[in-house]
């Protein structure tokens, strides 16, 4: 019964005109908020032309910009503003291409701004330690919240400033942000954490949920949702009530992720990211809402379907979307979501119930049953417990491998656990649904074939995209050390930071820098992706700061 990703007609346009809720409880249209605020959101389905992504606006302009490689990376024309209206530029565009000295390149130029590299023009001081080389970097990341109306171009504002990673990405990212807000707290920036809360909480309120980035060509998927962890992370220092407040905008994240469930049957088990797999067991995946390729990877994904597979149109879509949701899981890419292990064209991420994705929802779910605590709504509070408790079983049913001792994505499409070891078998540790004795056999595979000499690596397998083996990022790190520490497996957490920092520290002694993602087998520079290797860097440098403080507490 699940060959077959049903979908209902038309939901890129109608999707957001409805959002159902477990049990008829909290009565939230996507086209309002949550109805503690009393506002009406935006929604990009209603607010026409304004948050149009740039492939939608330029249409041929945009596709022959990127096919004919006028810039290496496919981010660089995503990111261009234009320099005068849609219309304008593509009447200009079909005149100005009929004349023999027609030059692409000079075209673009002449209509359009190209962006500015986030920290171009910034120089460690010879001698800093890596600690205040971050602290000053944070000011070179930052950007400053703008008000008023949208400006050209696909940056959407935030009211709010936030922190950008730095190289290539001058926008906000979604689960980036929670790792380095790690850092911000260490350097007491509380006031900037909020900033960027409150632009999260922005977002929701003006699309329904929070995008992977502030780009308008990033309004079809989110990240994985780590938004919950950042009121969290706020309450530290500014006290629990602070669940209360943004409630209405938790709320509406969790509606975003549980969108359609009200509406699935054993015949029909799958609407956007909800999957039914029995009765009374529902789970999450990972999808975006386009069948397009992403405009920021535009030619690597058009090459992808449209050159080596020679897919039709229907299954080419399939493709762009699996490439989208891999996007939307962070892991853009990795073997978790090949069907053959090995190689990208094999992508198949919405047939799979990913571990992370799922223990993040029980965190989410238990930080709304708090707040409704808070409030003194019981009943809500009781539901949430009860959701997140069923959520934590169905992880334990499905996703559990008792003769492997680990944790493992559930490939719902072929009724069968995934078999690529990951390091997303230690979010279950993090959020705290693993037994002591699963948390013990983790941990023992975790030593024995991850633990190397930088750090954890991502995984046992090399493919050569960036999220396998060699490559170890700060996230995993943190939250392996974090889950690790949750079930008193500090020896092995100890290791693994100090492994981690001290490949981060040789890094920057070495090249004065802090860098998007490290190869911890050889400690040499790490590679693999669609694109180079960016300095910056912004989650690398929450985690290197908020470990090397923790030594000093």
């Amino acid at each position: 019964m699940y060959r077959k990703d049903y979908r209902m007609k038309g939901i890129e346009k109608r999707f957001w005109s409805i959002t159902l809720l477990l049990f008829g409880l909290v009565p939230v249209s996507s086209g309002q908020t949550a109805p503690q605020t009393g506002q009406t959101k935006m929604s990009p389905a209603r607010s026409g032309q304004s948050w149009q992504s740039p492939d939608q606006q330029f249409g041929n302009l945009f596709k022959d910009v990127q096919l004919k490689s006028v810039f290496p990376d496919s981010k660089t024309f995503a990111d261009c503003t234009p320099k005068f209206p849609p219309a304008t530029i593509l009447a200009n565009y079909e005149k100005a291409r009929q004349r023999r000295d027609f030059n692409l390149k000079t075209f673009v130029e002449q209509h359009f701004t190209l962006p500015i590299t986030p920290a171009s023009g910034y120089t460690s001081k010879a001698g800093q330690s890596a600690q205040q080389h971050i602290i000053d970097l944070w000011p070179v990341l930052t950007r400053p919240g703008v008000a008023g109306a949208r400006q050209a171009g696909s940056l959407i504002p935030l009211p709010k400033s936030y922190v950008v990673p730095g190289g290539r990405f001058g926008e906000i990212y979604y689960w980036d942000s929670y790792f380095t807000m790690l850092g911000l707290q260490a350097s007491g920036k509380t006031d900037l954490i909020r900033n960027m809360v409150d632009n999260f909480a922005y977002l929701i309120r003006t699309f329904g949920f929070i995008p992977n980035g502030n780009r308008t060509y990033f309004l079809g998927r989110s990240q994985p949702p780590f938004f919950s962890f950042m009121v969290n992370l706020l309450s530290e220092t500014q006290g629990r009530r602070v669940l209360v407040n943004y409630l209405p905008y938790l709320q509406q994240e969790y509606n975003f992720w549980m969108h359609g469930k009200a509406q699935l049957t054993e015949q029909n088990p799958t609407f956007r990211r909800v999957v039914r797999l029995a009765e009374g067991v529902y789970l999450n995946r990972y999808y975006d809402d386009r069948e397009t390729p992403r405009p920021e990877s535009y030619k690597e994904d058009y090459n992808l379907v449209e050159k080596n597979l020679n897919r039709n149109e229907k299954e080419a879509g399939a493709v762009y979307r699996h490439l989208r949701a891999g996007a939307e899981s962070g892991w853009d890419f990795s073997s978790r979501w090949f069907r053959d292990g090995k190689n990208l064209r094999t992508i198949h991420t919405t047939d799979f119930i990913p571990v992370d994705l799922n223990s993040l929802l029980v965190n989410l779910e238990r930080t709304l049953a708090e707040g409704y605590r808070l409030k003194g709504d019981q009943r809500r509070a009781k539901m949430y417990l009860l959701l997140a408790q069923q959520r934590r079983d169905a992880i334990q049913k499905y996703c559990w491998n008792e003769r492997r001792q680990f944790f493992f994505d559930y490939d719902f499409v072929a009724r069968r656990q995934a078999t690529v070891y990951s390091l997303a078998a230690v979010y279950p540790l993090f959020v705290k649904v693993a037994t002591p004795q699963q948390a013990q056999g983790v941990a023992k595979i975790l030593q024995r074939d991850f633990l190397k000499p930088g750090g954890l690596t991502t995984t046992l397998v090399r493919t050569g995209e960036q999220w396998d083996a060699p490559n170890g990022w700060a996230p995993l790190q943190w939250l392996a050390i974090q889950g690790l520490r949750n079930y008193n497996q500090t020896e092995l957490a100890n290791k693994v930071k100090l492994n981690w920092v001290t490949e981060n520290l040789r890094v920057y002694k070495a090249a004065g820098k802090m860098v998007e993602k490290y190869d911890v087998i050889s400690t040499a520079a790490a590679k693999g992706g669609e694109y180079p290797l960016q300095d910056g860097f912004g989650w690398t440098n929450g985690v290197l700061l908020r470990l090397l403080k923790e030594g000093k507490e």
